[in-house]
């Protein structure tokens, strides 16, 4: 029993040392394609040092503008989507300023909506317009405009 157990172990000594000093392939790079792909990643560093230094040249306001332009986009596309959300509304009417909606529940309630994402805050607009509903002063002002485009009060006290 021995005898085979020392063929055994003799054989799996000669397949590691054949593996272990065989010649190996070594594959060269090519050259051409390290310099091309090293020139790229050169360009690309001096590309955003290039457009750094553009923007650190542009005056604050500008920046600010363009900052606050693109704010409002995306704000304009997520009042856009909240209307999925707002689905449990028996009428939905999209206002954009100083509010967004205004949702209705027939029977329930009024809801005055503004959409906001991340940290943004509200406008000095919106705030007051929030103390105003909070506070209750809000009132339902029916205004009736004849034909010739001049608007009148109508009494809304006897309707009932």
């Amino acid at each position: 029993m021995e005898i085979p157990l020392y063929i055994i172990i003799g054989v799996l000594l000669v397949i590691v040392l054949v593996l272990l000093f065989r010649p190996r392939k070594v594959e060269v790079p090519n050259m051409e394609e390290l310099e091309s792909k090293l020139r790229f990643a050169l360009a690309s560093a001096a590309s955003v040092k290039e457009i750094q230094d553009a923007l650190d040249d542009l005056p604050h306001d500008l920046l600010e503008s363009i900052t606050h332009s693109l704010g409002r986009r995306t704000g304009k596309l997520n009042e856009l989507l909240a209307t999925f959300e707002l689905t449990k509304y028996d009428r939905l009417f999209y206002l954009g300023a100083p509010i967004d909606f205004v949702g209705v529940k027939y029977g329930e309630s009024v809801d005055f909506i503004e959409v906001k994402t991340g940290k943004a805050r509200l406008t000095d607009d919106e705030r007051e317009l929030k103390d105003l509903i909070e506070s209750k002063r809000v009132n339902y002002v029916p205004l009736s405009v004849n034909k010739i485009g001049i608007a009148e009060h109508i009494d809304t006290e006897g309707e009932e």
